[in-house]
């Protein structure tokens, strides 16, 4: 189920990304629209986490595909009447990324609470594979279809795709002891959260360096289609390779993730992967040739799948179960910081230029990367 849902979230990123190039060719504009799809991460992900205790997760799912289905459905309409603009899209975009904001708490929860504990890095590792794929399957066929059947069959795809869910979550069963919800609870069980948060070292540190990779890294996601269409001179239907190169790398480093634990300690694992793909992003546009970067970004997406697999394993190995839904509550609104990197990267791109722009965020993604691998170390000596 996790397989179609991200595959229709990379498809309409960059649908929506080269529609909205195409009317403004303005890096910013194409950031913005990117970015509503992600800012309710940041408003709600934290809810998220307390709302998953309380309602039980498939049922939140289920209701999460119904409004998904009907967001991108009213795109197609509009679409087909020729009525569609970039602000309507941005508004449908943050509907999905209000649904989009109980992933972590809800279905990833689950993935780890079903894995039987001594296959819970593997189970780990294979959804965090399963994701690279459909990273890298979403972006390739979303350029495709946004180049022959234009923005009406995208989002007619998309809106299929999303409904295709319904029937693999029907059959499943999941039993839940919830809570009652209530808005005095909520803020204390946010409270909650964060104390726990601040009394674990580790989870602190997974919850600054995920902030640091949406804000400063992830975010070159948002001018991705620019980058192609200008720096490289790449045709609409090229641009997802580029846009899918680092998700391929993930996937090929996620099937030996899968297939056993390596013995590498967390904290290399999780900031010297993310090291490794920002300087790749920073070299990226510097290459002569298009095929040369996704090359590049691919070497680097090996180093975002050490990442992606600890930033839930730590979180499902040292974190208390009771406390488990509200900490990767934390880690989506972590994730939710990636729209102001977004804007910010559309407003170096339109200010310095593209290439600029890349290597500025890149450069100083890198540098914090860097001293949060120091301060994390720093207190695992301590204690």
């Amino acid at each position: 189920m996790g397989g179609p849902n991200n595959v229709v979230r990379w498809f309409e990123l960059l649908a929506a990304a080269l529609f909205t190039f195409e009317l403004t060719h303005s890096g910013l504009a194409v950031a913005a629209v990117s970015a509503a799809r992600t800012v309710p991460m940041l408003l709600l992900g934290a809810f998220s986490g307390v709302l998953s205790e309380a309602v039980n997760r498939k049922r939140i799912i289920v209701t999460g595909i119904l409004i998904t289905a009907a967001s991108s459905l009213s795109i197609l309409v509009l679409a087909s009447a020729g009525l569609v603009q970039p602000w309507h899209i941005a508004v449908a975009s943050f509907v999905c990324g209000s649904v989009w904001s109980t992933e972590m708490s809800s279905r990833r929860r689950m993935v780890g609470d079903l894995a039987a504990p001594e296959l819970l890095s593997r189970a780990i590792a294979v959804d965090s594979l399963a994701g690279a794929c459909t990273r890298m399957i979403g972006p390739l066929f979303g350029a495709v279809a946004y180049d022959v059947f234009g923005i009406v069959g995208a989002y007619a795809i998309t809106t299929a795709l999303t409904l295709s869910n319904l029937l693999l979550i029907a059959p499943l069963r999941h039993q839940q002891v919830t809570r009652q919800l209530s808005i005095a609870g909520t803020a204390r069980d946010l409270l909650d959260g964060l104390r726990s948060a601040a009394h674990q070292p580790r989870v602190l540190a997974v919850l600054a360096v995920t902030l640091v990779m949406n804000m400063f890294i992830f975010s070159y996601s948002s001018i991705v289609a620019p980058i192609a269409r200008v720096v490289f001179d790449a045709p609409n239907a090229m641009v997802g390779f580029l846009a899918a190169a680092e998700s391929f790398g993930a996937f090929l480093a996620g099937i030996v993730l899968a297939r056993r634990t390596l013995p590498i300690p967390p904290r290399l694992m999780m900031v010297g992967g993310s090291v490794l793909f920002a300087v790749t992003l920073f070299v990226m546009p510097l290459l002569p040739g298009f095929w040369t970067a996704c090359l590049l970004l691919a070497i680097g997406g090996t180093g975002t799948a050490a990442f992606s697999n600890m930033q839930t394993l730590l979180i499902m190995k040292d974190a208390p179960p009771a406390m488990r839904s509200r900490l990767l509550g934390l880690i989506t609104a972590s994730i939710g910081t990636g729209p102001l990197g977004q804007i910010i990267a559309g407003a170096l791109a339109d200010r310095f230029g593209l290439t600029a722009a890349v290597m500025l965020l890149a450069s100083s993604g890198c540098a914090l990367l860097l001293g949060c691998g120091y301060l994390w170390g720093k207190a695992e000596r301590a204690g």
